[in-house]
């Protein structure tokens, strides 16, 4: 399942949020989605899943054009925003009944999925009585409840305590060897042990697309190489 950006560009009023980027991203890849704020990281990611709409250029989910098919391609993308938009008055297993009545997913594989993301002991929960890192568990739940092909997490680890962290990204670890995982996050531990790929962007263009070893060249971390390729 592969996704294809051709000549994307997006701009806010005066700010170039996209710059004309161009990419191809291939299935079982797990590519890290870099760059300082305001990069263009957000929507970059809100354009593949059709929740944001473009200006110029054109996006292909397994060759289907997202503008023309975007129910289809929507059905096959799994999402986690940055800011994880949930309904904070609803319980745990309630709120995932609902995600999968509306993928019209049956609701046998919910109980798999609260086991595989650890909220057996929160799922009959309130949303609103979890801690950030539980509540950000629902997100991931919700965003691979229906199998998705193509995963798209925007910090999938925030609010995580260092013993949710390595249990969430040996998750993620299972997951891409099957779909197609783009992955943002400013923790660049995370990157060295999830990703083969990084994309760095930097003012809405993309300023390096190489595997981990070859975005470090000459530096010794990923961070200094972060630091020196954005600094500018």
């Amino acid at each position: 399942m592969s996704v294809k950006i051709q000549n994307l560009s997006k701009q806010y009023k005066e700010q170039v949020a996209l710059n004309n980027i161009s990419l191809e991203i291939k299935q079982g890849e797990i590519v890290g989605l870099l760059g300082p704020n305001g990069a263009g990281k957000t929507t970059m990611m809100r354009s593949i899943t059709g929740s944001l709409s473009f200006d110029k250029g054109s996006i292909l989910v397994n060759g289907m054009d997202t503008q023309k098919f975007s129910f289809k391609t929507k059905s096959i993308i799994g999402y986690l925003p940055e800011n994880n938009p949930l309904y904070m008055d609803m319980y745990v297993k309630e709120y995932l009944n609902f995600v999968a009545a509306i993928h019209k997913t049956t609701i046998d594989g919910i109980s798999k999925v609260i086991e595989k993301v650890g909220l057996q002991k929160e799922q009959n929960k309130k949303i609103s009585q979890l801690s950030k890192g539980y509540k950000q568990r629902v997100g991931l739940a919700q965003a691979i409840l229906f199998d998705p092909e193509i995963l798209i997490l925007d910090e999938p680890t925030n609010g995580l305590d260092p013993n949710q962290i390595i249990e969430i990204r040996q998750l993620i670890q299972e997951l891409g060897q099957m779909k197609t995982v783009i992955l943002s996050t400013h923790i660049m531990q995370e990157v060295e042990a999830l990703c083969s790929r990084v994309i760095l962007l930097n003012k809405g263009s993309i300023i390096q697309d190489r595997s981990i070893e070859e975005f470090k060249g000459k530096y010794s971390t990923l961070e200094e190489a972060f630091f020196e390729y954005t600094h500018s």
